[in-house]
């Protein structure tokens, strides 16, 4: 049985979590971004689109997501948007999956976890897919042209 503290404790994270989930941080489009990236969770079918502003000197200026899912999945997307602002990308590369448990703060069983750490691997791919903006000024996705290969 969890004593008044503990529970107490729990109270504030349920708080916090819903707080985040009703009213999220940086929920939509990032206006000029220059990295995104997208992912789901086949298994339940949460959906995390992460889109970034990072500037020359690697800050990350803005950070916004978009998705749907459960509050876990979709609250912690609201955590860490608010969390990596500001940060260096080096910083955030270094961000493990044990650091967003310890953010998100509420202990999860094994699934929910992955619904949690959805948003923070889809931040992970995010640095490494960054936008190419072609004359025409809209954001694509950087790579190679499949079609160029044959």
């Amino acid at each position: 049985m969890a004593s008044p503290d503990e529970s107490d404790e729990e109270d504030i994270y349920q708080e916090h979590i819903l707080d985040h989930y009703e009213d999220p941080y940086h929920r939509g489009s990032c206006e000029h971004p220059t990295h995104a990236h997208e992912e789901d969770n086949p298994l339940c079918g949460d959906v995390i689109h992460v889109e970034m502003r990072i500037s020359p000197d690697g800050k990350v200026q803005e950070a916004w997501f978009g998705g749907e899912g459960c509050c876990i999945s979709q609250a912690s997307a609201s955590m860490l948007m608010e969390a990596i602002e500001g940060r260096d990308v080096d910083e955030i590369r270094a961000f493990s999956a044990q650091d967003m448990l310890k953010l998100f703060r509420a202990k999860l069983t094994p699934n929910r976890q992955k619904c949690c750490l959805l948003s923070w691997r889809v931040v992970q791919a995010a640095l490494h897919s960054p936008l190419d903006h072609g004359a025409s000024g809209d954001a694509t996705l950087a790579g190679p042209n499949l079609g160029d290969e044959s």
